[in-house]
């Protein structure tokens, strides 16, 4: 072997062991998580146990009643915000991909045919010369050895981008199922109300049948036969304005769904038949482990660290190589022939002297981006403290009021049981029926109300609790930079992604 045939060899092992210097050098700051900006227990007028958090539960286990696990398992399939939220994530690991790539070279096969004339007047032999070149082979081109971190850190902050986007996605799919099980509540609530209110202008038309009949035998005077009309009048308002709620309240429902969801009114269905699963928040520190949103912070924290150690890697100089490998001939036969071998190497340096100021201010603006990552990620963990604690304030108030509002609704039934007596037997005129029972009506809507409330306030406080959202890429992804393929939403369509490196 020559010494002109050795120097690509060399300069080959010359760049090998660049590469592998470079793996040494990492500019970016530590990626250290600031210390939690609440408490370490929940207030103490929750009163949360510290048993063991079930947020983790799938949302197939907590939510106890088919009709609404028919409704969140069509939603997570066909909900066009989801799709989206998956799409992104598809997006974010292309770009992952791509920035990847460019820590390894990129090798081309080239061939090229050249056929000049030079005219006599500029040829030094005062003839015109005809000349043919053909060259192919393999070559680089301009590959940065990456010295300084400058592109690992770039992938790294692609990474965590990726996982980031992967853990948003997993926030929008517990929100999905919290607002689809609110509208599903929201829509049984109506449904129940509606009924007691055509229950009770049954009821009351037949009184005023009764009384009608009664004032034409003059039994009865025009005054009570107008009380019992307004009676009628004032439950046959409120079924309309039901009907009209329920609508409403059922194309938001739809549109949540994303397809036909095929909901007949559920008439004579009490909400006491829905049943959820008991939670118990657990300690504060699962909730930040479990919350999807918290997740996605992080990421973008870590992505931020590993920016700035990209913008100082700028600062140092860049190395680059350009080779290339084959053959070159005046004649196309003689192309891979004998002595037809070529080749080329060039590396380059670029030492930045003079910028203007352009790399300071990338730096910096990497460096406000950080701060701007860290308030983030401790208003994420301020805001899930906050929901937590509302969730199981409204938990214990609301099972406080629903208890009180039950007796509410006993009690003037039984009223309205005595009102009627004491008038048929003459001691009390029938505006005393007329109250009790549009009071009666009133404390049943507002017990359904507040039972409603009482499952919604169960639904916010696993929402809170991250319940549900599903794995993560991986749980050491950030650490290894070798996460798993993504884990494709509970009917969302699937993404088919390789698994990175």
């Amino acid at each position: 072997m020559t010494r002109l045939s050795r120097m690509p060899i060399r300069a080959l092992g010359a760049a090998g062991l660049l590469l592998a210097l470079s793996s040494c050098v990492n500019l970016a700051p530590q990626a250290l998580l600031p210390p939690l900006p609440v408490s370490d227990a929940w207030p103490q007028d929750t009163q949360a146990s510290a048993a063991r958090s079930l947020a983790n539960l799938d949302w197939a286990g907590y939510f106890q009643d088919a009709e609404l696990r028919r409704l969140i398992g069509l939603a997570l399939e066909h909900n066009r915000n989801l799709r989206l939220a998956v799409l992104r994530v598809r997006e974010a690991e292309a770009s992952y991909r791509i920035q990847r790539s460019d820590q390894m070279p990129s090798a081309t096969v080239y061939g090229h045919s050249e056929r000049s004339r030079t005219p006599a007047d500029l040829n030094l032999t005062g003839l015109p010369l005809t000349q043919s070149r053909h060259q192919a082979g393999v070559g680089l081109t301009n590959w940065e050895i990456d010295l300084w971190g400058r592109i690992r850190n770039l992938k790294d902050a692609a990474l965590d981008e990726w996982l980031a986007t992967d853990a948003a996605r997993r926030a929008v799919q517990v929100a999905l199922v919290r607002q689809v099980a609110d509208s599903a509540l929201a829509l049984r609530e109506l449904d129940e109300r509606a009924f007691l209110a055509g229950e009770a202008v049954r009821d009351r038309r037949q009184t005023l049948e009764i009384f009608t009949h009664r004032q034409a035998a003059g039994s009865s005077s025009e005054l009570e036969l107008t009380q019992v009309r307004s009676l009628l009048i004032q439950a046959q308002s409120l079924q309309a304005q039901l009907e009209q709620e329920r609508a409403a309240a059922l194309h938001a429902l739809t549109l949540l769904v994303g397809a036909d969801a095929d909901i007949a009114p559920a008439r004579g269905v009490s909400l006491e038949s829905t049943r959820l699963a008991h939670l118990e928040p657990g300690l504060p520190s699962e909730v930040l482990l479990a919350r999807p949103d918290i997740r996605a912070a992080e990421y973008r924290l870590r992505s931020a660290h590993a920016r700035i150690g990209a913008a100082r890697a700028a600062f140092l100089p860049r190395i680059a190589l350009t080779s290339s490998a084959g053959s070159a001939s005046a004649e196309l036969d003689g192309l891979f022939g004998g002595g037809s071998k070529a080749w080329t190497f060039a590396p380059t340096i670029d030492i930045p002297i003079f910028t203007a100021g352009r790399l300071q201010a990338s730096l910096d603006v990497a460096e406000v981006r950080r701060d701007m990552a860290v308030a983030s990620y401790e208003e994420s963990i301020q805001t899930a403290f906050r929901e937590v604690s509302d969730a199981l304030s409204a938990r214990q108030w609301l099972a406080r009021q629903l208890e009180i509002q039950a007796r509410m609704a006993q009690t003037q039934a039984e009223r309205a049981d005595l009102a009627q007596l004491r008038y048929d037997s003459g001691a009390a005129p029938y505006l005393e029926v007329l109250d009790a029972r549009r009071e009666l009506l009133t404390a049943q809507q507002q017990l359904v109300q507040i039972r409603r409330a009482w499952l919604s306030s169960q639904v916010a406080l696993y929402a809170a609790l991250g319940g549900g959202a599903g794995p993560a890429l991986a749980s050491t992804a950030a650490a290894s930079n070798a996460p798993a393929d993504p884990a494709p939403a509970a009917g969302s369509p699937t993404s088919s992604t390789e698994t990175v490196l």
